[in-house]
């Protein structure tokens, strides 16, 4: 057993500690003006990177109005939610108290992008093989790993849930309903 019954008990409680703070702390109006400029700035380098990648072209869903609710909505809980809950709230320690970077804050940044990169193409292999071309191709991977930064960025200045997660379903959303996306994954 790696850990023993106290130790377990402890990672627990960090856990929901965790879950709950990112949760319940609603972001500051510094936190929300943080987080739409990296947003901007994501959306000046990732734009160029997707169309002359021809990952990305202007192409508005053709589809009712059920379905883009659908999307909005399902675009909210998963990918936005879920991922971020895992990728940045359990995987990234908490920020000290005086504001300093830590080494740890620094690796486990590193491993929270490298397992949120590599998780995409593992979905397609498991679980949502529709998506392989997709979550394969070299220019979504590296959309992806932008996406990634700006969320650790925005969720680490912010200690909230709600800023990476607005972000995250904000560029999914875009991309399926605007910019081929729906295409690439369903049709």
């Amino acid at each position: 057993m790696l850990l023993n019954k106290l130790e377990q008990v402890e990672v627990i409680r960090e856990i929901i500690h965790r879950l709950s703070s990112a949760i319940t702390t609603f972001p500051s109006v510094e936190a929300w003006l943080y987080a739409a400029t990296l947003a901007l700035i994501f959306i000046v380098i990732a734009l160029p990177i997707g169309f002359l990648g021809k990952f990305l072209q202007i192409e508005v869903v053709n589809a009712s109005w059920k379905v883009v609710i659908g999307i909005i909505t399902i675009s909210f809980l998963t990918p936005a939610i879920t991922e971020e809950l895992f990728f940045r709230v359990l995987l990234l320690p908490p920020i000290l108290e005086s504001g300093a970077v830590s080494i740890g804050l620094c690796f486990w940044g590193g491993i929270s992008l490298v397992l949120f990169i590599v998780y995409h193409p593992l979905n397609a292999i498991s679980f949502f093989p529709r998506g392989r071309n997709t979550f394969f191709n070299l220019v979504f991977l590296v959309l992806a790993t932008l996406l990634g930064i700006v969320c650790s960025l925005v969720y680490i200045q912010s200690h909230s849930l709600w800023t990476a997660v607005a972000i995250h379903w904000l560029a999914v959303v875009i991309w399926l309903l605007f910019l081929g996306g729906y295409r690439k994954l369903y049709a």
